[in-house]
């Protein structure tokens, strides 16, 4: 009687984790059903879009997760680039015409609006609008080790991923590590930003954690039987997962760590409409959201015909406190990919390094510079 009643909670146990894996997986817009590839995963397949004026971290000025329509009203009124892009819309002074002669490009004027491509609405996700990608915690802010969490009007932290290294350099002028010289300074060309060497996109956009910036905001993905491809539109970076059948499997073939990959080890898994990526060992001189030590768990799901839900887990103990979680729409794009013809700093790059060796001679700290465009 024992085993029987015994046989009987372990059925019902084991019909209820079903049940419950199914309500994650199956997570469409009621009455869709997702497609499926002629061998039964579920259909990723297409051009989407992650462009919004929606930021990473909330802002003090909206502390709800969903926005109301008056504060969606007044966030896209606010926005920067569409004001911008009105005051490029009005019509030219004529009489105030003045041909450019170089002393406005340190006044912000390296694009006008028409070559700027964020998205000039809120990030509309299942249908709602959202202040932030970030859902966890509910302040919306990255709970950074030892800083306060609570949404300020403060631009949010730029990812800093791996530290500079520390030390100096021996040569006519020794630069300071500590000071300036890390990545991204100008006194060598393997230490400029990855996106001007044309290695990996500016601001994230091939990921761990695969965000938006100014443009180039379209991803094409492709599946095959054994592999996923999302190809990115800034700076053309491909992620090739390889698919497996359970997530056991596809965490036994990670690389060994000696192998860093620019964008991680990514593996990937279906759990019933829902592509999981996991990455691992991120490259230590990739700036970003996960560092060597951190992990990033990935899940895209087809809410309709026209939106792929993006949601996302970091766990990284070196940079945070607790893992955090986000998600995003990623929106059928009428439009593919076009190329990225990157040549960034080619013809700059005597001048960035015959300046570095300037300052060297003259004794001086060569200067750190880290930012990266659309950070």
């Amino acid at each position: 009687m024992k085993l029987a009643m015994l046989k009987a909670v372990m059925l019902a146990s084991a019909a209820a984790l079903a049940i419950a894996g199914a309500a994650h997986a199956q997570s469409g817009e009621p009455g869709f059903t997702p497609p499926k590839t002629s061998w039964g995963a579920p259909d990723l397949q297409g051009f989407w879009s992650n462009a919004s004026i929606t930021n990473m971290q909330r802002d003090a000025a909206y502390p709800n997760l969903v926005l109301t329509e008056s504060e969606v009203a007044r966030m896209e009124g606010e926005d920067y680039y569409n004001n911008r892009t009105r005051e490029d819309a009005k019509p030219a002074d004529v009489a105030n015409l003045k041909l450019l002669d170089g002393t406005d490009l340190l006044s912000g004027g390296g694009y006008n609006a028409f070559w700027v491509d964020q998205g000039s609405h809120v990030g509309r996700v299942k249908g709602t609008p959202r202040s932030s990608w970030i859902v966890e915690p509910a302040s919306g802010r990255i709970p950074r080790i030892g800083a306060n969490t609570a949404a300020t009007p403060a631009a949010p932290p730029r990812p800093t991923g791996a530290a500079a290294p520390t030390g100096t350099v021996q040569g006519p002028g020794a630069v300071n590590r500590n000071a300036g010289g890390g990545f991204g300074s100008y006194d060598n060309p393997e230490t400029r930003p990855m996106g001007e060497r044309c290695i990996i996109g500016f601001g994230n956009t091939g990921g761990p954690v695969m965000t938006n910036v100014l443009y180039n905001n379209t991803y094409q993905i492709v599946q095959s039987p054994t592999h996923a491809m999302i190809l990115v539109e800034m700076v053309h970076d491909a992620r090739i997962v390889p698919i497996f059948a359970t997530a056991a499997e596809a965490r036994a073939s990670f690389r060994p760590e000696v192998i860093q990959q620019w964008l991680g080890d990514s593996v990937g898994w279906y759990e019933g409409d829902t592509l999981v990526v996991e990455t691992r060992n991120v490259h230590p001189q990739q700036r970003g959201y996960v560092s060597k030590a951190g992990k990033l768990i990935e899940r895209f799901t087809r809410w309709n015909d026209k939106q792929i839900v993006y949601e996302f887990t970091v766990e990284d103990p070196t940079q945070f406190s607790q893992p955090w979680k986000g998600e995003m729409a990623f929106n059928a794009s009428p439009e593919p990919s076009y190329e990225y013809a990157c040549h960034e700093g080619n013809h700059a790059m005597y001048g960035i390094l015959a300046g570095a060796r300037e300052q060297e001679r003259d004794g001086s700290t060569v200067a750190a510079n880290a930012d990266e465009e659309g950070r």
